[in-house]
Order: C-alpha cells, then structure tokens, then sequence
C-alpha cells in the first residue's frame, strides 16, 4: 500500500504556489537574470541598470513601465548608503513598484457590486486567446460558489462557437441560451436576459464574437449589445472582462485599447499564463491603461481560472 494512501491525499497546492509555477519562465526572465547582473555589484551603476533594462524588457513590462522602474531603482541608490546587499535592494525595489502599479489599477480588488441580479459579464477578445474556456471555466467556478448561471452564446459569427460554448455549459452544468449561426447577437442576448430574470439567476456571461479583421462592424456590434443589456437589466453590462493570451506580450496591450475604446472594458482576464515567459505585460496593461486584472488562467483544468492576486503574483516572481 502507498503510503500516501495511509495519510489520506496530500494537501492542494496552494495559491503561491499555483501562481509559482504558473510564471516559472517569467520568473526565470527576472529573478535568474537579476541575480546575474547583479553579481559582485556593490553598488547600482549604469551597467547595472542597462542589465536591468534588458530584462525587464524581455519579461514584455513594456518601455513605458521599464523606464519608470529603472527610474524607481536609481532614485532610490542615490538616497541609500552604499556596500549593502545590492540584489536584496534592487529586488525590493522592483517589488514595491510592480506592486504598486497593479493595486493602482485596481487590480485584486472586488469589481463594483449591482444591486439586482442578474450580473451581467460580457466577455469581449480576438479568436484564438482562450475566450470560450475562459468562459466556461468563470461558469464553473460561480457554479461551485453556489450562484445560478447562465450562459449566452452571443458569438453568432462563428459556426463553431456554439458547440464550444455548448461543451463547457455541460462541463459546468451551467444552462445556455442560443440561436443559429448568424443571429443578430443582440437578439440572443435580449432572450438570455429575458430568461434569467425570468428564473432568478444570478448571473449572465455572454461570449461575443472576435473578428478584428472587421473591425469597424464586431465594435458597432459589441456598442449595440451593450445598449441592449442596459435596457433590459440597470447598470448591464456591469464587467466587461477583455480575454487576453499573455503570450502576446505587448501585442496584448494594443488589443486592449482597441477594446478599451470600443467595448468600455473594466477589467482583464489574462491565460496562458503558464505557458510564456512574457507573464510581465500584466503590469505594462496596468500601467498604460490602468486596467484591473481581474482573474488570470494558470492552466488547462476547469479550476485553472483564479483570482488575481497582486501580492502572490508579485512575490511569485522573485521567490
């Protein structure tokens, strides 16, 4: 008999730990190198801080949020004694300002509470970034919170997109309100919401469609859902969660304004996470646009979506 068996099964991981190995590459990008070049330093000088820029740089924090820590590291070495342990101050320091910039943005605080449900979350990004998982996963989760929820399959454009959405409304027991391929998508969401006030549900996440290709029309069509959702449910939609892959890297960011501009987004669910080492364009998306991080995917399984945690997130990068 294992002697696992005889304990009983070993203990979840923990956030930090999830989260740590989650941005293991981005980690390596930042930490490995910062201990590289700050090897034998005795105090922070331009080497040092050219060093500095690369990495921060590779980890996609963007020129915009490296410069303003590069700034941050070297006002702080002109006012601090020198011949201290350089490593341990450059680290802090990048630790206090990323931590910053995140909780500045909002991020790991609660979304704004609606009086009524039901909740509306639409759910806006290009094809390809994890959207319709992503969706499925939130599903779960609330499901698994106690909350009644339904699901609208309001990305009519793509033929395929209801029979994925429709795989994870079963995964997560969750109900789903369609209509064919090529729907007006603001009909679909005037009978998800009809619906759900209908039952009492708590809260409605609707998928939309990605075609940036198209740009001009997929924005009209996200403008016109939104008025759709406010008629028929006050303050509706109350998140707008923009869908992004993080190993985009700063191509991430402009998608974001394209969608800030468009869609009135109020926050950003970032996937992949555990699958690039790019994992530091979530602070350039809270610096440049200041964007909360409202949940982040660190992997495949249907609990893999989690709440943003600045702190964790920040700590699991230098430790």
């Amino acid at each position: 008999m294992p002697i696992q068996s005889l304990f009983g099964p070993p203990p979840p991981p923990s956030l930090f730990d999830r989260f740590k190995k989650a941005v293991a590459a981005t980690r390596e990008t930042l930490s490995a190198k910062l201990e590289e070049a700050v090897a034998g330093k005795k105090e922070i000088d331009a080497a040092l801080l050219t060093h500095l820029e690369t990495m921060l740089l590779s980890a996609d924090l963007g020129p915009t949020t490296t410069q303003d820590l590069l700034k941050a590291v070297r006002d702080r070495a002109e006012k601090t004694p020198r011949g201290g342990d350089t490593a341990a101050e450059v680290r802090n320091i990048l630790k206090e300002e990323l931590l910053g910039i995140l909780t500045r943005a909002g991020s790991g605080a609660p979304a704004n509470p609606t009086a009524e449900p039901p909740v509306v979350l639409m759910i806006v990004g290009v094809n390809g970034v994890g959207k319709t998982t992503t969706i499925g996963k939130l599903a779960y989760q609330l499901k698994s919170s106690g909350k009644e929820v339904l699901l609208c399959a309001a990305d009519t454009f793509r033929a395929a997109a209801n029979e994925q959405l429709e795989i994870w409304a079963s995964r997560s027991s969750t109900e789903m309100i369609r209509q064919k391929p090529g729907a007006d998508p603001s009909a679909v969401l005037f009978d998800a919401l009809t619906a759900a006030k209908s039952r009492a549900v708590d809260y409605v996440i609707v998928d939309t469609a990605g075609r940036l290709h198209n740009k001009s029309n997929l924005m009209a069509e996200l403008e016109k859902m939104k008025r759709t959702a406010g008629r028929l449910v006050p303050g509706a939609p109350h998140e707008v969660l923009l869908i992004l892959d993080a190993t985009t890297g700063q191509n991430g960011v402009q998608q974001a304004r394209v969608f800030l501009q468009a869609a009135g987004v109020t926050g950003i669910v970032l996937t992949k996470l555990d699958g690039t080492a790019k994992g530091g364009v979530a602070v350039a998306i809270a610096r440049e646009l200041s964007l909360p991080i409202r949940y982040v995917g660190i992997g495949e399984q249907r609990d893999d979506l989690v709440p943003f945690n600045p702190q964790v997130y920040v700590d699991s990068l230098f430790q």
